[in-house]
């Protein structure tokens, strides 16, 4: 890498690459839980997430470059924990609290990538890139704050 441009596009690369590893988690989430509307959350935000990764395709078709050039460890190890905290069997209104905790970190993860990802693209002077990546951005805090409202209107007591 010799500039913000290498950066910036090494950025998407790792963005598509987690959004790729969060579509294959998000099914079993959403079959681990036991709550409805977290059952719900879960299943909408896969939908949303394949969208926000035809939106990294889309960018980086702009930019000429191959989406999948990267590969993110830290979604990966994210994702392991996750898998580990399900394979404990805890009962299930701590499975639900403790499935929220782990997507919560997957969303603060996305919400630092994405908003770094689209001051580069302003910096830069990607203009219909930056919008298409603030999109995401809204969405991946719509959905923080989604699981936050769920935690605490009811999933969290429960697990008391």
């Amino acid at each position: 890498m010799k500039n913000l441009e290498d950066l910036f596009e090494h950025q998407l690369q790792d963005l598509y690459s987690a959004e790729t590893q969060i579509i294959a988690a998000l099914p079993e989430m959403e079959k681990k839980a036991s709550n409805a509307k977290l059952k719900k959350a879960f299943k909408e935000h896969l939908e949303e997430t394949k969208g926000q990764q035809e939106r990294l395709k889309k960018a980086c078709d702009k930019l000429g470059v191959n989406p999948k050039g990267e590969k993110c460890k830290a979604i990966e190890g994210i994702i392991n924990e996750a898998k580990d905290f399900i394979s404990e069997g805890a009962d299930k209104e701590v499975m639900d609290a403790g499935l929220i905790a782990n997507a919560q970190r997957v969303e603060h993860y996305e919400i630092a990538g994405y908003g770094t990802a689209f001051h580069y693209a302003k910096m830069l002077g990607h203009a219909e890139i930056a919008e298409l990546l603030q999109a995401t951005l809204e969405e991946e805090k719509d959905a923080d704050e989604k699981l936050n409202d769920l935690a605490i209107e009811k999933i969290n007591e429960a697990a008391l």
